[in-house]
């Protein structure tokens, strides 16, 4: 009897301390981002979120690292679902053990775009920049391009495609899930109605309670900002007089010099210095997502830079941190591929 109950001990204590091996930790902290010192009334005191793997702290190994970016709307919180798609991703072996950083970009309309802005500060700059070397400063990184990836949804994942084709000398994979604003088109294009909503707009109040025209003033305010313009302080590329829509040519083309599709010609040298793009999107999304991201994957394969376009069943959200949804099965994997351990 002595030997069952003493089995039955070790069998306990075996699965609790494997559960306990497959566990990571998740650490908060504020960066006052000197990137994000802006006349714009934005926060420049950031918070970020790390998810470190199991046993990091009992540890002197060094990680790679996946930088990644909320969509709008969002924050830097991992929660818990979140936390348990990462474990299980090292768990499972879908990955080897890593370190993900998830930044804070809401502003004060709910999304910076992770743009460059002389008003609101300069997003792209301190997520390449500020938060990278802070990172690999105060973390156990491998402190090298070919081992930072950076990833994102919606919002964050232009952020991330943007972010990577600018910045080829920080970051050397991407992973853009429904990447948002590439182009022009749908929702977002001149025949909808979301300019006329947006110009109809006149408080923050009013404002608080759409969506697509906070959109549009978010974007505004990121890529042309109008400090004489209250009260949201942008311009936009098509405004009406009663029915007549008005093509604003310098806002037009400071908007498309943001937005990848009319981008990627201008750095495809610096796409192709990239080891390995991947972008998808849910069958199901709103219509803007497969217009723009097919536009984008032609673009790319008309310059012959190789990619991953990759169509799911699933909408925008329900299959993103589940467990069967894109980052368990397709975001880690892609990355323990392509990103460096050794």
């Amino acid at each position: 009897m002595k030997q069952y109950i003493l089995l039955a001990f070790c069998l306990i204590a075996f699965h609790y301390s494997n559960g306990q091996a497959v566990t990571g930790k998740v650490k908060s902290f504020f960066i006052n981002a000197k990137s994000l010192q802006n006349t714009g009334g934005e926060n420049p005191n950031r918070k970020v979120s790390v998810y470190l793997p199991p046993n990091y702290e009992g540890s002197s190994e060094r990680y790679p690292v996946i930088y990644y970016l909320h969509g709008f709307m969002g924050k830097d919180s991992i929660f818990s679902t979140m936390k348990e798609i990462l474990d299980e991703g090292i768990r499972s072996k879908k990955i080897r053990p890593f370190i993900l950083v998830q930044p804070d970009q809401y502003t004060l309309f709910e999304g910076s775009f992770y743009s460059n802005s002389s008003l609101t500060g300069n997003w792209d700059e301190f997520t390449s920049k500020e938060l990278v070397a802070y990172v690999d400063k105060n973390f156990r990184t491998m402190a090298r391009r070919e081992s930072r990836g950076i990833a994102g949804h919606s919002m964050g994942g232009y952020g991330a495609f943007k972010i990577a084709m600018l910045h080829p000398d920080v970051f050397s994979s991407v992973y853009a899930m429904s990447p948002g604003l590439l182009a022009m088109v749908k929702e977002f294009g001149p025949n909808s109605t979301s300019y006329r909503d947006v110009q109809a707009v006149k408080t923050h109040d009013e404002l608080k309670k759409t969506y697509y025209p906070k959109v549009l003033v978010a974007v505004g305010r990121a890529w042309s900002p109008n400090p004489n313009k209250p009260p949201f302080y942008c311009d936009f590329p098509f405004t009406y007089e009663g029915d007549k829509m008005i093509i604003n040519q310098p806002v037009f083309e400071k908007w498309e010099a943001n937005m990848p599709v009319y981008m990627i010609e201008k750095y495809a040298d610096n796409l192709r210095k990239l080891t390995a793009i991947k972008m998808d999107w849910g069958r199901n999304d709103a219509p803007r997502f497969p217009v723009q991201i097919g536009m984008l994957s032609q673009r790319l394969e008309n310059l012959g830079i190789t990619h991953y376009a990759e169509e799911y069943i699933g909408d925008h959200t329900n299959k993103i941190w589940a467990r069967d949804g894109r980052v368990l099965n397709d975001l880690l994997p892609f990355f323990n591929d392509y990103l460096d351990f050794d």
